[in-house]
């Protein structure tokens, strides 16, 4: 009897009694991260070293670029997770998505990526010292998008356009205007309402930059902008061509219902709102057109009002 109590006793004994539970930290090691990111951007992968080595490169010929006249502008770098965010979808160029290494993967982050790769924007992974030195120590938030440098037309490249689409040309030429958003409202105008391009100045003059394209909603891509040297040189041209040089002016001797000459090969010359045409710009005009504001405002900015006289520009052709 005493041997069967004792093997009892160790069959009890060995029994397994209430253990102390994981608190669901094993459930939660089990759960996933999310989804997998482009190879770019997993540390150690060959497509990871590659766009690295390429960040690298791209950075380094940026920095030995000349700042350039003429034809191309310089690239130019969006930063911040909002701003990158909204440029990628306003399907603004892009040649490469800056990403900080070991960057906090937040909502915003995420859609930069997605967009990105489905445009097939690639991903390269820089280290926060680099990010700051070719942001200038802009506050890039672990994301930088590249801008790839606008490709102007020539002021003749116009009127060729025209011709080939055998229009009288209708062209917008900017004097002073220096808000990227009045450039790309412009822009936009142009393209609704069937002009040939916009004439911008060299210099002190507003570049289609990220805020152009932006403000264009996509009508950049099909709307020739043009860099002109010299506006004014530029106009003669025109007017050596047989076009009228019209230039909008709130004392303007022509109210703008009386301008007939719209229907026909014209150039529109906006000025700044706050100072108008320049003086030479201004003698170069063939008219000056006042735009009739019985509310009693004292100007339109240039968006609206190169809006106002392409619409009137498009009526009259319409019914020629």
């Amino acid at each position: 009897m005493a041997g069967n109590s004792q093997r009892r006793n160790r069959r009890t004994s060995n029994k397994k009694g209430a253990t102390v539970g994981s608190g669901g930290q094993r459930r939660r090691a089990l759960e996933g991260k999310g989804p997998t990111p482009p190879a770019e951007m997993r540390k150690g992968h060959k497509k990871n070293r590659i766009a690295n080595a390429q960040a690298k490169r791209t950075v380094s010929s940026q920095s030995r670029r000349p700042s350039g006249r003429g034809a191309k502008s310089t690239s130019e770098m969006v930063v911040g997770r909002n701003p990158v965010v909204e440029a990628l979808r306003a399907d603004i160029p892009a040649t490469a998505v800056y990403v900080q290494q070991f960057i906090d993967n937040d909502d915003r982050v995420r859609e930069a990526l997605k967009v990105a790769t489905d445009r097939g924007v690639p991903l390269l992974e820089a280290p926060k010292p680099e990010l700051d030195r070719i942001t200038a120590g802009l506050n890039h938030q672990g994301l930088v998008l590249q801008i790839p440098p606008y490709e102007y037309a020539h002021p003749e490249d116009l009127l060729a356009k025209a011709a080939d689409q055998r229009d009288d040309p209708l062209i917008v030429a900017l004097d002073g205007v220096t808000d990227p958003r009045n450039l790309g409202a412009v822009v936009r105008s142009v393209a609704a309402f069937g002009g040939h391009g916009v004439v911008v100045p060299e210099r002190r003059a507003a570049g289609m930059t990220a805020g152009a394209w932006k403000t264009s909603a996509g009508t950049a891509a099909r709307v020739s902008v043009a860099r002109a040297t010299n506006l004014t040189r530029a106009l003669e041209a025109y007017k050596k061509a047989g076009l009228l040089v019209v230039g909008l002016a709130a004392d303007g001797e022509v109210a703008l219902h009386e301008l007939e000459a719209l229907s026909g090969p014209v150039v529109v010359v906006a000025g700044s709102e706050g100072k108008g045409l320049s003086r030479l710009v201004s003698e170069t005009c063939d008219l000056r057109v006042r735009i009739p504001m019985p509310g009693g405002a004292e100007s339109l900015n240039a968006g609206v009002a190169a809006g106002v006289v392409l619409y009137e520009a498009s009526r009259r052709r319409a019914s020629r």
